[in-house]
């Protein structure tokens, strides 16, 4: 079987066929118009005890789109939105676009010399840019540079509490449970207050600016395992396929469900999840903190979801609270894991709380606008694969070494072609040239395994692959067999230089035990077990040769595991 064939679609589920262009020809302003006019009265998000409207949501977005427009934003300016997910930031997604400027996400978790090189970079081509960040991150980081970005003209503050009640924002505040700093006015840059300054200030009516499919909304930014960040351009065409193609592929209905994302949106994935849910006019519960594990199952038990999307580790810290495993997941529908693998163990253990067969694991990367590949969500999942190519969607899997197609059964690196890569690294022609060739392929950096049903199982980074004596170690493989040992609760591989072959490296594990794990605290006798339950089940050469106990896997701002801090402590 040839990978051009796409012989993986007679697995796509009944009567599941590739999108029509018609239906992705169009841009995200237009999709998003039909679902504000047509629930006007439903809730479209639910945050804090506090309740927004689809109609207040279309009203918010004109405001900060007109406030954009009002003071000489143009079609391809750029807004970086600075916030955890709250309410604040889909307004400012969706009054951007309206307003024809690009979305940019940033990180809230950021330095200030990080927000500034981002803000930097974007407006290296001349482009306008407006920053929307809370009053506590305008205080710590952004007096500190806004002087030294000229193309930053307007910053717009707003606070974790702006959309609570009054008495819960000072007693919120007296209490220091909420973050706040003092919004003071800066030479050059217009300063304003989103409650105050744009809701109070600016036209709740619709303003029309003439958009294609080809136009730009979004410049995401990627960490990538090395470099400097860079920022994926992506075309309403790009976003739109992707939403549109969600929704079908895993059956979602208009205005039938209730999501619930630990994703943040800074991150293309919790963007696209959310962005779902709004053009279904699904209501949407907001967390603004992940890893409060707590208030998660909270809201779950108040309102039922029908859907969650996070990642793996999140899903791991919620298997690990004794109060997920108590609620009723009855009426939970698909559950999606993203971003990162999934050790198939802890897969089994999750459906074995919310059910058989609702984990639906997929793949995908910013530059594919996010999702590539997707485990069908009727038919066959198989555990620990992302599933099969998506719609519209060309690709095969190339040796690391030759750049020939490999069989099937064999690890080479994903490469994707479809209306889902991007246009390409903003401002960086050369890094672009370098990640998709000339026939359009989107080269991953990523390295799966294809089955002969068009199953992929990743398998490694191409930059994370460990030598070792000449042969490859797949790190994600290790992995997922030592998830299996009882003592395991999180852990990472790395391969570290061998001192006594220059050129080769040795695997190295680090650990991070289960809470419920009888651990007597001999960290030597608990690493020679591992080491020894790992010859049982690897090959020779996949055996680490040094474990490390540590206290905390390091996670990235959206809960990866951050690999390039553990080579740092190497």
């Amino acid at each position: 079987m040839k990978y051009s064939d796409r012989f993986w679609k007679k697995n796509w589920d009944a009567g599941l066929e590739d999108l029509d262009p018609s239906e992705y020809e169009k841009t995200f302003v237009d999709m998003m118009n039909i679902t504000l006019a047509e629930f006007p009265d439903k809730v479209a998000l639910k945050y804090l005890g506090i309740d927004v409207t689809y109609g207040e949501l279309d009203r918010y977005s004109n405001q900060f789109a007109n406030m954009l427009l009002e003071n000489g934003f143009e079609k391809g300016d750029v807004v970086g939105i600075n916030l955890p997910n709250t309410p604040q930031y889909i307004i400012a997604v969706i009054g951007t676009l309206k307003a024809g400027c690009i979305v940019s996400g940033v990180s809230p978790l950021m330095s200030a010399d990080q927000i500034k090189y981002q803000l930097t970079d974007l407006s290296s081509t001349g482009k306008k840019v407006a920053l929307i960040t809370l009053d506590a991150i305008f205080a710590g980081h952004i007096v500190t540079f806004a002087a030294d970005v000229p193309m930053l003209k307007v910053i717009v503050t707003t606070s974790v509490a702006s959309f609570l009640p009054k008495i819960k924002q000072v007693l919120g505040k007296l209490l220091k449970k909420i973050p706040s700093g003092k919004v003071t006015p800066i030479p050059g840059k217009v300063v304003l207050d989103l409650h105050k300054g744009v809701f109070n200030q600016y036209s709740g009516e619709y303003r029309k600016v003439a958009l294609t499919p080809d136009d730009l909304g979004w410049i995401q930014y990627t960490g990538g395992t090395t470099g400097a960040p860079k920022g994926a351009m992506l075309s309403h065409r790009n976003a739109v396929h992707n939403i549109t193609s969600i929704c079908k592929w895993v059956g979602w209905e208009r205005a039938a469900g209730v999501l619930l994302s630990g994703f943040p949106m800074f991150h293309i994935a919790g963007l696209t999840v959310c962005e779902c849910a709004l053009n279904l006019g699904w209501s949407q519960i907001l967390i603004p903190n992940p890893r409060d594990t707590d208030h998660i199952c909270e809201a779950i038990e108040k309102f039922k979801p029908s859907s969650l999307v996070n990642v793996p580790s999140l899903y791991q810290m919620l298997i690990a609270n004794p109060k997920f495993k108590e609620l009723d997941h009855s009426g939970l529908g698909i559950c999606i894991s993203a971003a990162s693998p999934f050790p198939k163990e802890s897969q089994i253990e999750l459906e074995s709380v919310i059910g058989q067969g609702k984990l639906l694991e997929l793949y995908g990367m910013t530059e594919t606008s996010p999702v590539a590949t997707m485990n069908p969500a009727k038919g066959n999942k198989k555990l620990g694969t992302v599933g099969m190519p998506f719609f519209n969607t060309d690709l095969k899997i190339l040796s690391t070494e030759s750049g020939e197609e490999v069989p099937l059964g064999e690890p080479g690196e994903l490469c994707v072609k479809g209306p889902l890569i991007m246009q390409g690294y903003f401002n960086k022609p050369e890094e672009t040239k370098k990640a998709v060739d000339k026939d359009g392929y989107m080269h991953t950096g990523d390295v799966g395994i294809m089955d002969e049903d068009g199953y992929i199982r990743i398998v490694d980074r191409t930059k994370d692959m460990i030598i070792v004596g000449g042969f490859k170690v797949f790190s994600s493989k290790v992995e997922d067999i030592l998830s299996n040992h009882p003592a395991v609760g999180q852990l990472a591989l790395i391969g570290v230089e061998n001192p006594e072959r220059p050129g080769s490296e040795i695997v190295k594990a680090y650990i991070q035990l289960d809470p419920v794990y009888p651990y007597d605290g001999d960290a030597e006798k608990l690493k020679k077990e591992i080491i020894a339950f790992a010859k049982e089940k690897c090959s020779p050469y996949e055996v680490p040769k040094i474990v490390e106990i540590i206290a905390e896997i390091p996670l990235t701002a959206v809960g990866k595991v951050d690999k390039k801090v553990l080579r740092l402590q190497k």
